[in-house]
């Protein structure tokens, strides 16, 4: 008789790094619920083996509950939840509404932790789980015009890192993914980008910066890759950066005065 297939649940994943982990975890025998908010436009997950779609979206808490309802029905257990949707709202911060930081919070924090909120009970129950989060490098280091978007980052880190503490002793595994810039279609699909006359000069020149760091990236299939081995990983360690260099710029923001730091990223992103 055949072992049991686990099972991961992943946010996000009609593009980008989502998809990238849906596909590896498919072709490494796992069971995947690969959600997204319109999974009727997927045309490439749903054919592959031990993949299903469900529908999620993380602005709403019942959209939540039902794709992790749907998903426990279909294939019986979940092992691994990735915290991966999510977008940014980048540039001149006094430019940005207070509906649009209302939706980069509500997205990438609020949504998040509505998700591991949600899985919990499940996880409980059996005395184990792995709860990865898609953070960022952003979310320890700081660049500009990416204000909001850090404020998320910074906001999951920290949750990710008090979480663990109460969930450890139930078996639950909190796992932090802190890519670099990474070549997706994140650049053009999901940043938002806002500004103001004053303002514009800057954000021209370290947008077209921030760009060419985007282009010149690695693919997400490094970043799946990673995910799938974090959340194989059975110890109880929280960070795992990965990507154009982003392990470098985390140990040097950790050895340098933060003036010392601030002047180098000030000087690779404003020149």
């Amino acid at each position: 008789m055949s072992s049991k297939k686990n099972t991961v649940f992943i946010t996000g994943a009609s593009s980008g790094i989502g998809k990238a982990t849906a596909r590896f975890f498919s072709s490494r025998g796992w069971n995947v619920a690969a959600t997204m908010r319109q999974p009727e436009k997927e045309t490439e997950l749903q054919n592959l083996p031990g993949v299903k779609l469900f529908a999620l979206d993380v602005l709403d808490e019942k959209s939540i509950e039902k794709s992790i309802e749907a998903a426990l029905n279909s294939f019986g257990s979940i092992e691994v939840v990735v915290n991966n949707a999510g977008y940014a709202l980048v540039g001149a911060f006094e430019a940005m509404s207070k509906e649009q930081l209302t939706r980069q919070f509500d997205t990438n924090v609020i949504g998040l932790m509505m998700v591991t909120q949600k899985i919990l009970p499940h996880f409980r129950s059996k005395k184990s789980g792995c709860i990865v989060n898609v953070t960022s490098m952003g979310g320890r280091i700081t660049f500009p015009l990416f204000s909001a978007y850090h404020g998320t980052k910074w906001a999951v880190e920290g949750f990710a890192e008090s979480l663990q503490f109460e969930l450890k002793p139930l078996g639950i595994r909190v796992k932090n993914i802190e890519p670099g810039a990474i070549k997706t279609d994140f650049y053009e699909r999901s940043l938002d980008f806002v500004s103001k006359s004053d303002y514009d000069k800057y954000v021209l020149k370290a947008r077209e910066t921030m760009m060419e760091f985007g282009r010149k990236a690695m693919g997400p299939e490094k970043v799946a890759q990673l995910i799938f081995k974090a959340a194989n990983d059975k110890s109880y360690k929280l960070r795992y950066p990965i990507g154009s260099g982003a392990p470098v710029l985390l140990f040097l923001r950790w050895l340098l005065p933060l003036s010392v730091f601030n002047t180098l990223v000030a000087w690779q992103v404003e020149k």
